[in-house]
């Protein structure tokens, strides 16, 4: 297939103002060129009307182009250089850089990257670490809460805005049955959607008032992450279509924690979620991610299923879109499966490696992992990694975190999922009141009591207080007056203990 004049002469290197990297490189995608000429690249839209994305006029092109750059530049700012005008001057066309009103086509410029430092490809390579994937947590984390809102962008987040996109994955899919999917998970998948819409309408009504329907990016896996200049990168959201844009933020988070999961990473996706989570403090949001999950799990196995219809394909390549079409279906179906929640209380003083824990074992067991410190500081106001005044450790303020802990921990065991609680919960009444909590919804607790001979809680306590990179403000002076406040487990109690640091590879 024969490339337009405008991007075979943008192959040649006399195109540019500047050197090149010959020979340029092209990538398509179905709906873009890419041209790589070793600095910088340059994306030109195809002119294509898909009816969910429409490019077939220039007007459309430009407007789209400056969206594109506006939009990724709320998370990619060095990636998204600009907007530049293509002229055509006697049949050959160049940048216009003036930016005269003659253009016949526009490009975004971006700075060139390596594609190994495509975050897919260091997956696959093994080079993807617990650090990255913390650090997209905390970038999706800021962006989410600065994001955009308004009455325009909460009509998407409405449970019957979210029913249509489900209802439109399955009246899409439906004749991939005995293809691609089973009729069992087809009908069980569809039957829980109906049934959540139908009992849970309140709940996306809530998430509007709470001003979690935003602006998001809408595309967030593993191929639309980068790192650049040792920053992560996450890049090429859905600047062409407003539903696949406007959503609940856990919504725009479900899909990478989906991403990671499919790929069998399951240990990454429950750092990415935690670390999400704690950030924005969004933990009642979590009961929706089965749902949230499913779909974008439904999403996947849509799009790559399409690949069964197109003639032009190969069949070798068509026997890998069903067999991945079929991986996602089953996992959109697996989310919807009934689990049993259960409640781990984590015990124990300052520096007795709880928090340490407490991160194996949610990695272990797929749990949610909250911390009294961060519930703490949510309920105060304060940053995170702010240091919490007197006023914070209050006996009022503490009994308000405790509670938090307990109502957080009851509600999400309930809903199926696994929940830490990592506190000191030194005092019989306060870890009653958690025990109390989950054994009233018949949620199977377990305590985790961990203790460290004195030498050694002091010697981390220092240690933490120099690295100054955690959220904890406990200090050594605390450590005594910790030990003389801590009540024995009552003959109940023990029951449920388990004591000592477990050995966990982290």
């Amino acid at each position: 297939m024969s490339l337009p004049p405008i991007i075979e002469q943008m192959l040649a290197p006399e195109f540019y103002d500047h050197p090149v990297v010959e020979p340029i490189q092209l990538l398509q995608t179905h709906i873009s060129f890419v041209l790589l000429t070793g600095d910088y690249a340059y994306k030109v839209k195809k002119p294509m009307n898909f009816g969910f994305l429409d490019f077939s006029t220039l007007a459309k092109r430009k407007y789209f182009c400056e969206e594109e750059l506006r939009l990724n530049r709320r998370l990619a700012p060095d990636l998204y250089l600009s907007v530049l005008p293509i002229g055509e001057t006697d049949g050959k066309y160049h940048f216009d850089r003036s930016g005269e009103k003659t253009a016949v086509e526009y490009a975004i410029a971006m700075p060139e990257f390596s594609q190994e430092d495509l975050l897919i490809e260091m997956f696959a390579s093994g080079r993807l670490t617990v650090d990255h994937v913390k650090q997209i947590g905390e970038q999706l984390a800021a962006f989410h809460q600065q994001a955009l809102t308004n009455d325009h962008i909460n009509t998407f987040g409405t449970a019957e805005a979210v029913r249509a996109v489900a209802n439109d994955n399955y009246a899409s899919t439906e004749k991939y049955i005995g293809l691609a999917q089973t009729a069992e998970y087809f009908e069980q998948t569809r039957a829980y959607t109906e049934k959540f819409f139908a009992e849970n309408a309140d709940l996306f009504s809530d998430r509007i008032a709470k001003g979690k329907v935003r602006e998001c990016h809408g595309d967030v896996h593993l191929k639309n992450i980068c790192l650049y200049q040792d920053k992560i990168q996450i890049f090429d959201c859905i600047e062409f279509n407003e539903p696949f844009r406007n959503s609940d933020v856990l919504y725009d988070a479900a899909f990478l924690l989906m991403d990671l999961q499919f790929r069998g990473r399951r240990d990454l996706a429950n750092i990415f979620l935690n670390t999400y989570l704690e950030r924005t403090g969004d933990y009642e949001g979590a009961v929706l991610l089965p749902l949230h999950c499913s779909m974008r799990a439904y999403v996947r196995a849509k799009v790559t299923s399409f690949l069964l219809d197109d003639p032009n394909i190969p069949a070798d390549v068509k026997a890998n879109a069903q067999t991945e079409a079929a991986a996602y279906y089953k996992l959109a179906w697996e989310y919807t499966q009934p689990k049993q929640g259960k409640l781990i209380v984590m015990s124990g003083v300052s520096g007795s490696g709880k928090s340490t824990t407490a991160r194996a074992i949610a990695s272990e067991q797929d749990a949610i992992y909250l911390r009294s410190d961060a519930i703490r500081k949510q309920i105060a106001g304060i940053d995170l990694m702010e240091r919490g005044s007197d006023e914070i450790y209050t006996p009022e303020m503490t009994a308000k975190t405790y509670a938090r802990l307990a109502e957080l921990g009851s509600l999400l065991a309930s809903k199926g999922f696994t929940v830490i609680l990592d506190a000191k919960y030194d005092r019989i009444s306060l870890r009653s009141q958690a025990i109390a909590a989950a054994q009233a919804q018949n949620i199977p607790v377990e305590i985790i009591y961990c203790t460290a001979p004195v030498e050694v809680l002091e010697q981390r306590l220092r240690d933490r207080a120099a690295a100054n990179n955690d959220i904890a403000d406990a200090t050594v002076e605390l450590l005594a007056s910790q030990q003389a406040a801590f009540e024995d487990f009552t003959t109940e109690e023990l029951v449920l203990v388990k004591k000592g640091e477990r050995n966990i590879a982290i």
